[in-house]
Parts: structure tokens; sequence; C-alpha cells
């Protein structure tokens, strides 16, 4: 594991531009439904320039909110030591380029195992967005905690969603669901992300546009 500990956002931002970051891993390999591999590609070749998220309400809340779902976090799970470092980032040995920053470090109290703390916050509008919760991670989320223990090589994520809905009268409810995902039983698709993310960094560093992976549909 590699350690870089940029000091300010735009150090941090500078870092970011020349690797894949934890969000970043889905649109790598096609996964994530608001950017593709090819626009990301754009993005690390520097034709194009990141979307500016700033001020949209969906950004400014899960930035508000994350610090005291974090701290609630701590309290409803004292078996961890719990870290938080802004900017701090942790790449792949071998993979320098593959790299996370982090909303969480946990460390086991009992069995100094290392960890990772992923927090998201949702806005359920439709039935097919709960879809994407019942009893599972959304694939983008998913690959993003894979790549995290690619990054750090420490041994669980936990990932923390803050879900937020409405109800039949229009009033806002909201729930918690926690998610655990352990090394050892995740270590095949370990393999195949890294793999994929590798042949994707490699289309950046030839400057050679990636084909499209198109999303698959969902019957």
């Amino acid at each position: 594991m590699i350690l870089y500990d940029p000091k300010t956002r735009e150090e941090w931002l500078s870092c970011r531009s020349h690797g894949i970051g934890g969000s970043q891993a889905g649109a790598a390999i096609g996964k994530n439904k608001y950017m593709t591999n090819v626009e990301l590609w754009e993005i690390k070749t520097h034709r194009k320039r990141p979307p500016d998220l700033s001020g949209k309400p969906a950004v400014e809340y899960g930035k508000k909110a994350e610090e005291h779902i974090r701290a609630i976090f701590a309290l409803d799970n004292p078996q961890y030591d719990i870290n938080y470092h802004e900017f701090r980032m942790y790449a792949n040995d071998d993979n320098p380029w593959l790299y996370a920053t982090l909303d969480g470090e946990l460390t086991e109290k009992v069995t100094g195992r290392k960890g990772i703390l992923e927090i998201k916050t949702a806005t359920i509008m439709n039935q097919m967005q709960w879809e994407e919760w019942t009893d599972r991670i959304p694939d983008s989320y998913y690959i993003q905690l894979l790549h995290q223990m690619l990054a750090t090589g420490w041994d669980f994520c936990i990932l923390r969603a803050y879900i937020r809905y409405y109800s039949r009268d229009g009033d806002l409810n909201a729930t918690v669901r926690d998610f655990r995902v352990d090394r050892q039983d995740v270590r095949e698709d370990m393999g195949m992300l890294l793999e994929k993310e590798k042949e994707f960094w490699q289309y950046v560093l030839d400057d050679k546009r990636p084909p499209l992976i198109l999303p698959e549909l969902k019957a």
C-alpha cells in the first residue's frame, strides 16, 4: 500500500487526475449509470474537464450529512476505532494509479484488522431505485468497495447507506442500511475488477479511445 497525503483540496484534485479513484471505478468498467467508460477516458486524457457537481442539492446534502452519519456509525459500533482524513489517498503497491480516498478508516479493537467505512446518501423516488437497494449493494457502489480494498489491501468494507424516501402522504422518511463485504469472500471479484481497470488504464496510457461499454439491459 502506498500513502499520499495531500494537504489541500487543490493538491488532492491534482493527485486524483493521475489515476482511478473509488467513485470512478464503476465508470472505468462500464458500470456507472452517470458516466461511461469513454467519458472517463476523455477526462483522464484531459480531453474533457470533470463535471462540476458543486451546488447540486444531492451532492451538497451528502457532503453535509457525511460527518454526522460517521459519528452515528461510531456510536452504533463501539467495536471499531474510527479515523478520518479528508484528503488522504491510499494506492495499490503494484498499480499506484489505483487509489482510494476513504470516508472512514476502521480498526477492529479485538483483532486489529483494518477496514473501510463507505458512506452513501440516497433519495428514493421510484420503485426501480428501491430495487437497487433490496438485499444488495448497487453495482457501482459494490465495485467501489472492491476497488478500495484493492487500493488499501485491507480486510473488509462496511457501507452505511442513509436512504431517504417519501411516504404516500408526501412525508419525508429515512432508513439506515449497513452492508459488510469481507475480502476473503470476494477475492475472485476483486481479481476480475483489477484486470478490467488495468485494461482501461492502458487505454489512458496509450492515449487510445476504448470501445464504449453499453449497460446491460435488465428484463
